[in-house]
C-alpha cells in the first residue's frame, strides 16, 4: 500500500471518530418515534396522531432536547 492511501485510510477513522463526538441533531433523533409520528399525521391527520405526536416529544426531551 502506498503512503497515500496508507494515509487516506487512516484519516476515515480519525474523520468518523470526531463524527461519534458531534452532538446529535434534532432531525437525527429518535428516529422510531419519528417514523411513526410521520405516517399517523399523512393517513390520519395531524388531530388523530395527538399520542405519537406527544411520544416523540418525551423521546426527544430524554435526550437533552428542549421541546
Amino acid at each position: 500500500m502506498s503512503a497515500v492511501a496508507a494515509a487516506s485510510c487512516g484519516s476515515e477513522g480519525a474523520g468518523e471518530a470526531r463524527a461519534e463526538k458531534k452532538p446529535l441533531k434534532p432531525c437525527c433523533a429518535c428516529p422510531e418515534t419519528k417514523k411513526a409520528r410521520d405516517a399517523c399525521i399523512i393517513e390520519k391527520g395531524e388531530e388523530n396522531c395527538a399520542h405519537l405526536i406527544e411520544a416523540h416529544k418525551e423521546c426527544m426531551r430524554a435526550l437533552g432536547f428542549k421541546i
